[in-house]
């Protein structure tokens, strides 16, 4: 399962021959996992192509499809649908500050436990110059 789920999400380029044949076979077999397939590239498009105005038409062809998992993720998108759209339309990305969030979580974690607050502070600090 976790190799169709793999070949599903990668772009159909960086399939070998091999494993495009043989997901075609799986799903001439089970054809709602070929409409799956065929919402999760579309929506794979959206994100590349940075296509945050035709969310709409991609939230209507899955609600008309039978596929509840995907009616569960569209669910999810429709609680904060502006922001979905515009992080499907702009270029900006909060990336790095998420990389901070991270580093900082992570030196939290080695020091839980081991000394006090100055110490922890001292570190995050010193990671933020970029000194370990």
């Amino acid at each position: 399962m976790r190799d169709v789920t793999s070949w599903l999400t990668r772009h159909p380029d960086r399939r070998t021959e091999d494993q495009a044949q043989q997901l075609k076979t799986i799903q001439a077999r089970c054809p709602a996992l070929d409409r799956t397939a065929h919402h999760v590239r579309a929506f794979a498009e959206l994100m590349n192509d940075r296509q945050g105005k035709h969310l709409d038409q991609w939230i209507v062809s899955v609600q008309a499809d039978d596929l509840p998992a995907l009616h569960t993720f569209v669910t999810g998108l429709g609680q904060d649908l502006d922001a979905v759209v515009a992080g499907l339309s702009l270029r900006y990305s909060s990336g790095a500050v998420e990389g901070h969030n991270n580093k900082i979580k992570m030196l939290k974690r080695q020091m839980f436990g081991r000394a006090n607050f100055d110490l922890l502070r001292k570190r995050v600090l010193l990671a933020a110059q970029g000194r370990p």
